[in-house]
């Protein structure tokens, strides 16, 4: 298990780097780097249309990684500006000291993220997951649920080998059969769902043991001050689209523009992502700035939720270190200003 060490290793390494050989876009270049990756979410359909470069005069560069650790590791080098990351990879950062902040929620991940054994594994049950091969994204939301429903399921995950996959190797791994279940989203888990099993999904997890899930948008923090504009006019973009989605769900096809937009921005397949689309909830920018979500402080969802993480993680090996108060990386002012 000591894998788990790796991935956090390069963040803090590229972090002690970043303060000295980079420096983020500034105001006067109007440039920005945005990381993203294949989760299928509305706002794809935005990325796609040049929206952000329209709403804020900026020169959008979007860059796709394959992980939220990778996203962090971006922010972290000061190559890209604002990324896409879940609760997970966030909590490892910012108990690495990464200077960024969580200012949108881009989903909660509910039943988007699931436990998923393959067909001829003679897996049944998540207890069955004993002495196999899972094949997971380290430092992801889906590598902390798989540690909590093992635990939960009087299961030790020393005891099963689990194995760091980005999504596209998870699929690889999962059709040469070198793999017996995986914990993954969309557009992945729409494949694997063919000739597998569905164990538990994230929304489970969640109900069972209250450690909840999400996906958010981070920023680098000096960027935010010097860019505060654009970020604003940013989450309006991101509250439009999800309104939209909301709103007009039946538009929301497997033949309508915004869904092919969605499946070629994530690499889905278009027939998939309504029902993928389905499995998350979106939450609007007056339920972000509550409690529930980014206000509140160290009361706030989000602050707790990564509070648990990171306690868990570290329990794990896979972070050294846990913040007094997650709330020091959450900001809310821009959902607030998108709320009224």
């Amino acid at each position: 298990m000591k894998r788990f060490h790796r991935p956090l290793a390069a963040v803090v390494t590229l972090f002690a780097l970043s303060a000295t050989f980079v420096s983020p876009a500034h105001a006067d270049n109007k440039e920005v780097v945005i990381a993203y990756q294949d989760m299928v979410v509305p706002w794809r359909y935005a990325q796609a249309t040049g929206e952000v470069e329209k709403a804020t005069g900026y020169k959008v560069t979007y860059r796709k990684l394959g992980s939220g650790a990778d996203v962090i590791r971006a922010l972290a080098s000061g190559s890209v500006q604002l990324g896409e990351a879940g609760s997970s990879p966030i909590a490892a950062g910012l108990s690495q000291g990464v200077d960024i902040s969580l200012f949108w929620i881009l989903d909660n991940i509910n039943n988007a993220e699931a436990l998923v054994a393959r067909d001829g594994s003679n897996v049944t049950s998540v207890a069955g997951l004993k002495g196999k091969k899972i094949g997971v994204p380290f430092v992801s939301t889906s590598h902390f649920h798989t540690l909590v429903a093992l635990q939960s399921a009087g299961v030790n995950p020393a005891d099963v080998k689990i194995v760091n996959l980005r999504p596209p190797e998870v699929a690889a791994a999962w059709a040469r059969g070198d793999i017996d279940a995986t914990y993954i989203w969309d557009p992945v888990l729409a494949k694997v769902k063919q000739n597998g099993k569905v164990l538990i999904t994230s929304g489970q997890v969640a109900q069972q043991t209250g450690k909840a899930t999400f996906d958010g948008f981070v920023v680098d923090r000096k960027f935010a001050t010097q860019n505060a504009e654009f970020v604003e006019r940013f989450v309006k973009v991101l509250a439009a689209t999800d309104a939209s989605y909301r709103e007009h769900t039946s538009a929301w096809s497997a033949v309508s523009p915004q869904v092919e937009a969605v499946a070629k921005e994530s690499g889905a397949n278009a027939q998939d992502v309504p029902a993928s689309l389905a499995l998350y909830g979106f939450p609007t920018p007056a339920q972000q700035a509550s409690n529930a979500w980014l206000g509140g402080g160290a009361q706030s969802g989000a602050a707790k939720s990564m509070a648990a993480t990171a306690a868990f993680l570290k329990t794990q090996g896979t972070i050294q270190n846990v913040l007094a108060d997650y709330s020091s990386g959450v900001d809310p002012r821009f959902v607030q200003r998108a709320a009224h």
